[in-house]
C-alpha cells in the first residue's frame, strides 16, 4: 500500500467522511422520532388521523351521477342503508377528530422536533472537531 499513498489517503478520508455522514443522519432521524414521541406528542397527529379515515362505501363517481341527476330515484337495499349509515357516523366521527386537530401547531411541532434533533446531534459534533481543529493549531504555532 505504500505505492499509492494518496489514492489511500483519500480512500480512508472519503469513506470516514459518508460513514460519519450516514451515522450522523441516522443519529438525527432517530433523535426525530423520539422526540415526536416523547416531547412533540402532537407532531404527527395530523398524519395519524389520516390513516384512520374512513373509505367511502361506494364510488365517487356513483355520488357524482347521484348529485348530478336530482329527478333519478335511488334504491338502496337494506344492507347498503345500513352500511350507508355506518359510514356516516364514522365520517362525522373523523370529521370532529380531524377539526379538533390544529395543522399549524402538529406541523411546527413537526419541525421543533427535526429541528431540535439537528441541534443536538450537531453541536456536539462541530465543537469536538472545532476543539481539534484549535489543538493542531496550537501544535503547529508551537512548533514554529
Amino acid at each position: 500500500m505504500s505505492k499509492y499513498p494518496l489514492v489511500r489517503t483519500i480512500y480512508l478520508y472519503l469513506f470516514a467522511l459518508v460513514g460519519l455522514t450516514l451515522l450522523v443522519i441516522g443519529t438525527v432521524r432517530f433523535i426525530d422520532m423520539g422526540l415526536k414521541t416523547f416531547i412533540f406528542t402532537k407532531a404527527d397527529e395530523e398524519q395519524r388521523l389520516n390513516y384512520v379515515q374512513p373509505s367511502s362505501p361506494y364510488p365517487i363517481e356513483k355520488f357524482q351521477n347521484i348529485a348530478q341527476s336530482p329527478e333519478m330515484t335511488v334504491t338502496l337495499t337494506e344492507s347498503e342503508k345500513i352500511t350507508l349509515q355506518i359510514w356516516l357516523v364514522d365520517y362525522e366521527n373523523w370529521k370532529k377528530r380531524r377539526d379538533a386537530i390544529d395543522s399549524i401547531l402538529s406541523q411546527r411541532q413537526r419541525d421543533a422536533s427535526f429541528n431540535l434533533a439537528m441541534i443536538i446531534v450537531g453541536l456536539p459534533l462541530y465543537l469536538f472537531h472545532w476543539r481539534l481543529i484549535k489543538k493542531d493549531a496550537k501544535a503547529k504555532e508551537a512548533v514554529i
